[in-house]
């Protein structure tokens, strides 16, 4: 149980590391995006859609890495203080009942939504626009079906804890 949790959260984590890097690239474009349009008095479509594409991608890949590593909005009322065992129990429950049953209703509802956007290869509604709408709508059923992956990880790793065995 826990080389499959490490496998999963290994490849999460190259992929939210992956997903990290877009963080700069958003920054270097807004900042071009911001030099053309006050120095040079230019303005471009694509520009600004590839910051929203860029901001999407990075957020939506790296959700599971965020999960992974602990680095999710935590409602710490009880957690914080209390014992392994209970924090397991949390991890357990939360997983099965809250981030599993979101999670698979969003990668079944995304699924066709992104499936009818491929169909005819979307593109952007602005003429000047990046014409690759279908890969940002992909990349929705891609973060529930990583975070669905990293909630078992976590669901395995609680019920180890809870069986008493410890991560090397």
């Amino acid at each position: 149980m826990l080389r499959l949790a490490g496998a999963i959260d290994r490849f999460t984590t190259a992929i939210g590391r992956g997903a990290a890097w877009l963080v700069l690239i958003l920054v270097l474009l807004q900042f071009l995006i911001v030099l053309l349009r006050y120095v040079f008095g230019l303005g471009s479509i694509w520009l600004q859609e590839a910051v929203v594409y860029t901001h999407a991608f990075a957020f939506l890949l790296a959700a599971a890495w965020a999960l992974a590593i602990g680095a999710h909005v935590r409602v710490d009322i009880f957690y914080r203080d209390a014992r392994p065992r209970s924090q397991a129990l949390i991890d357990l429950f939360g997983a099965i009942v809250f981030l599993l049953p979101m999670t698979g209703l969003i990668l079944w509802l995304s699924l066709p939504y992104a499936a009818r956007s491929w169909a005819i290869l979307e593109r952007s509604r602005e003429t000047a626009g990046i014409p690759a709408v279908f890969l940002l709508k992909t990349a929705i059923p891609l973060f529930a079906a990583l975070l669905i992956l990293q909630g078992i990880a976590q669901i395995l790793r609680a019920a180890a804890r809870l069986g008493g065995r410890r991560e090397s």
